[in-house]
């Protein structure tokens, strides 16, 4: 069966359809047999679909393939199958934009220097994967934004848009230091903290959280972090070049996130 929709229009009517049966990803996921992530996926249209996995999802659901796969199938039937409460969740939602918070940002770069100084491995390369996940792990826990730094999908990684802006800035302003070092027989441009981060900048969640990265990712190499930053669900779910979305980290599973849910004691019972 050749499909002559694209992903996105797939996604889009899956998520929709999923909807009007009152489901949730996890419990499409489970019915499906794959993991939540792989539903998440599908419905934002970084995911093709197989004809096995169309026909199943026909059955489960309910719907003419013939139908669902129809260029007549239209934003007046897409918009049928989602219910009142779901659009005016839809008219009312309005997610947040980073924004950069210049000195908490500088703060957090000065702080994490501070801990991770005299480890030879931390480059400009793995500061950055550290700022990641500090950003996203304190997204995924709180719902708020640490740095305001936006991310970027990149072949080696998650990188932030505003970072190098932001340690130039500081190096100009006396408060770092740029030199390079070698590493495991590679050469690394690093950042020693001349002046000390004012903790009085930083909430104690927002320290905890950082301490946390540092102390699961602070001896790490820039393979090893890199590597693993490239499964994380957030950049798994973008396009190449593209802006990382941080709703995604709510999409995340063992061992990327850090969030209680309260679903999975649940589960576990």
């Amino acid at each position: 069966m050749q499909l002559s929709i694209t992903k996105t229009q797939i996604g889009k009517r899956v998520a929709a359809i999923r909807k009007k049966r009152g489901l949730s990803q996890e419990e499409l996921a489970k019915m499906l047999g794959v993991s939540r992530p792989v539903v998440v996926q599908i419905e934002s249209g970084n995911r093709g679909i197989e004809v096995t996995e169309l026909i199943m999802l026909s059955s489960l659901l309910e719907f003419s393939i013939d139908e669902f796969v129809s260029n007549t199938y239209g934003d007046q039937v897409e918009l049928s199958v989602v219910n009142e409460e779901d659009l005016m969740v839809l008219n009312k939602e309005r997610i947040p934009v980073p924004e950069v918070k210049m000195r908490k940002l500088q703060n957090i770069l000065l702080y994490i220097l501070e801990k991770t100084a005299g480890k030879a491995n931390v480059g400009e390369s793995v500061l950055s994967r550290l700022m990641y996940f500090a950003d996203f792990n304190f997204y995924e826990t709180y719902e708020e934004h640490l740095s305001g730094m936006s991310y970027k999908k990149q072949p080696f990684g998650p990188t932030p848009i505003e970072l190098d802006k932001v340690l130039n800035r500081m190096v100009d302003g006396g408060m770092i230091k740029k030199l390079k070092s070698e590493f495991q027989g590679l050469v690394l441009s690093r950042f020693i903290p001349l002046t000390q981060s004012n903790l009085h900048n930083l909430k104690a969640s927002e320290k905890e959280v950082i301490d946390h990265v540092v102390g699961q990712m602070g001896n790490w190499s820039a393979n090893r972090i890199n590597e693993y930053a490239q499964k994380d669900m957030p950049y798994l779910a973008a396009k190449e070049g593209e802006v990382i979305s941080f709703e995604m980290a709510f999409y995340r599973e063992s061992p990327f996130s850090v969030r209680y849910y309260k679903e999975d004691e649940e589960h576990e019972d």
